[in-house]
């Protein structure tokens, strides 16, 4: 098991950045793909962006291409989630996930992760 827990969240004007961070613990985390996810009430959880075991292979969502950029950090156990140019569009509790050990690449279904945060708010005001 890989416990995750995220932070960086907050409440910010549309057009502002934030950044989302995501620490591992546990299992060895290097070998696993990572991805982050978020849900708006009412609506169902949503792909946002992905990144490949070391880092060489991303996958963002076409609705945050452009203004997001997923990074990660194998020797801290981190992975990051710049968000720029955010809109109020945006707003939704936003969710780090973990592929199973071994599954070194990324995933846009929810189904392909083992492994969830509690996760964090992000509000964008207009």
């Amino acid at each position: 098991q890989v416990q995750l827990a995220e932070s960086g969240g907050g409440l910010v004007q549309a057009g502002g950045s934030l950044r989302l961070s995501c620490a591992a613990s546990g299992r060895t985390f290097s070998r696993s793909a990572m991805g982050w996810f978020r849900q708006a009430p009412g609506k169902e959880r949503e792909f946002v962006a992905a990144i490949s075991w070391n880092g060489g292979s991303t996958n963002l969502a076409d609705s945050v291409q452009g203004r997001f950029t997923i990074t990660r950090d194998n020797a801290k156990n981190t992975v990051a989630l710049q968000m720029n140019v955010l809109k109020p569009e945006d707003t939704a509790v936003y969710y780090c996930a973990a592929r199973a050990f071994g599954y070194t690449m990324t995933s846009s279904q929810s189904s392909g992760y083992a492994n969830w945060g509690q996760g964090t708010q992000v509000t964008v005001s207009s």
